[in-house]
């Protein structure tokens, strides 16, 4: 009787090849269904990044002209926020501080593109995605403030 307890016991301990394989094969398909879902998350975090960035910039331009009666030129660029301007026209009302600490780089790394007068409005102000070139779809799309969110 013990003989035959053990060999049962030893037969329902282990797995059969084919109950492995259908593990492989289930832990594969989930895999393949999520896993490029995750992949695409970075770059839509860089993305909400880069218009947050965006719109805080924006801010900080219509301080800029509400003190001064204008936005900065494409020559000042964005840099007029950190410090006032020496070539142009000199801003009057520049708050000791400046408007920003620091301009950061886009979430590729990249500088903003600063234009003012704009083409979309009084400045245009905007981020060239992935690759750093205008134009662009997925990762590479441009992001600009005169798109809507």
């Amino acid at each position: 009787m013990k003989q035959r307890d053990l060999s049962q016991r030893g037969h329902q301990n282990g797995f059969t090849l084919i109950e492995l394989m259908v593990v492989i094969v289930i832990l594969g398909i989930l895999a393949g269904l999520v896993v490029p879902k995750l992949m695409d998350e970075p770059d839509r975090a860089r993305a909400v990044k880069a218009r947050l960035q965006i719109e805080s910039l924006g801010t900080a331009l219509q301080r800029y002209c509400l003190d001064n009666g204008q936005f900065p030129s494409t020559e000042q660029g964005l840099e007029a926020l950190v410090e006032c301007p020496v070539t142009g026209r000199i801003p009057q009302q520049y708050p000791r501080t400046g408007y920003m600490d620091r301009i950061p780089q886009d979430p590729w790394g990249n500088r903003y593109v600063y234009v003012s007068p704009g083409q979309y409005g009084d400045y245009d102000l905007a981020c060239y995605g992935a690759d750093g070139m205008p134009g662009g779809d997925g990762r590479d799309a441009d992001i600009a403030s005169w798109q809507e969110s």
